[in-house]
């Protein structure tokens, strides 16, 4: 099979395509012909060498997947040949097949399609487990989520309103119109706003229940500022990096927690959880068409380098997706 090729830890020129062994199929997976996958921070992370990958003899990137179902093992009772699905793996996705446990394939609801699927797991399960699962986030509470354009954010910006929540987000300016679009409540323009100010303003003084932060940095301490006594934050990413000077007694005052969390280090057992209840909780809505990921462009699987690119210069607006069997 065709697949997407780590050959060396740089730039995108890395990435190369190349004939590679198809996954074994072990007696409860599912093996899949992908029809679409997506591109993630990680991706580019474990390109430079920052984020490594589980074991292999290939190093493929990829989160995600989408596609039919071609081959089932032995004790797999979930699936059938000919399924459409679609789930997270820890790697692989860049790839024309992936092999994975039949408990972490979810069915893909009509609304949504192949073509969009290969978008979704990663970024809505990243952001449900972080704002519901861990930040406690119901109906009629606040959050507030940075990097509101990207895949994370979007997602997020959609469950918030689906549950019946509030949302602050931050953006740069000329992607306003995208979260604001998806029915965020507050769009702050981190350039030339203070987020602190925006969302005392938003919430009427009150604080958020949850921020989501995927930069870090300096943005820890004003997030604990942001909060509601007892408010959570939950830490998914550190774009602008991890050390910072931090105030504890700022923490305390607040009752509140600093989580950090991850999706792809997890044990199977783990994923296979939390996927089973974000399907239960969330899928509904995705078949009711109020839920699906914001494509910002499309590459053919070739083209992955390019696609990094696009993504390592934040041009992008929601998610690009890679086609790898279209059609």
């Amino acid at each position: 099979m065709r697949a997407v090729v780590i050959t060396a830890h740089g730039g995108p020129e890395v990435l190369q395509v190349r004939d590679v062994p198809e996954p074994a199929v072990g007696p409860e997976e599912v093996l899949v012909d992908v029809v679409t996958s997506a591109l993630n921070r990680a991706d580019t992370l474990q390109r430079r060498g920052l984020y490594p990958g589980p074991p292999a003899d290939h190093e493929i990137p990829g989160l995600e997947f989408a596609g039919r179902v071609v081959a089932v093992g032995e004790r797999v009772v979930e699936h059938a040949v000919g399924d459409p699905v679609m789930g997270i793996v820890g790697g692989g996705g860049y790839a024309e097949r992936v092999a994975v446990h039949e408990r972490q394939a979810m069915a893909v609801p009509a609304a949504l399609g192949l073509d969009a699927a290969g978008a979704f797991c990663e970024v809505y399960i990243t952001a449900w487990d972080a704002l519901v699962r861990q930040g406690g986030l119901t109906t009629g509470r606040w959050a507030l989520v940075h990097a509101g354009a990207s895949g994370v954010g979007t997602a997020a910006i959609q469950i918030a309103k689906a549950m019946g929540a509030r949302i602050a987000v931050t953006a740069s300016v000329g992607k306003h119109h995208v979260c604001e679009a998806l029915g965020a409540d507050a769009v702050i323009d981190y350039a030339s706003e203070d987020f602190t100010d925006a969302v005392a303003s938003a919430t009427g003084g009150a604080g958020v229940d949850v921020v989501l932060d995927v930069i870090g940095g300096d943005y820890l301490p004003r997030n604990v500022s942001c909060l509601r006594t007892n408010g959570r934050i939950i830490q998914v990413a550190t774009m602008a990096g991890g050390p910072v000077p931090f105030n504890l007694a700022a923490l305390m005052a607040k009752r509140a927690a600093l989580i950090g969390t991850t999706l792809r280090a997890r044990p199977i057992e783990e994923k296979i959880a939390v996927t089973r209840q974000f399907a239960a909780e969330m899928l509904p809505h995705v078949a009711a068409g109020a839920m699906a990921p914001v494509i910002d462009s499309r590459f053919p699987l070739a083209d992955a380098p390019a696609a990094h690119e696009r993504m390592e210069a934040n041009l992008n607006a929601g998610k690009i997706v890679l086609d790898i069997n279209p059609g």
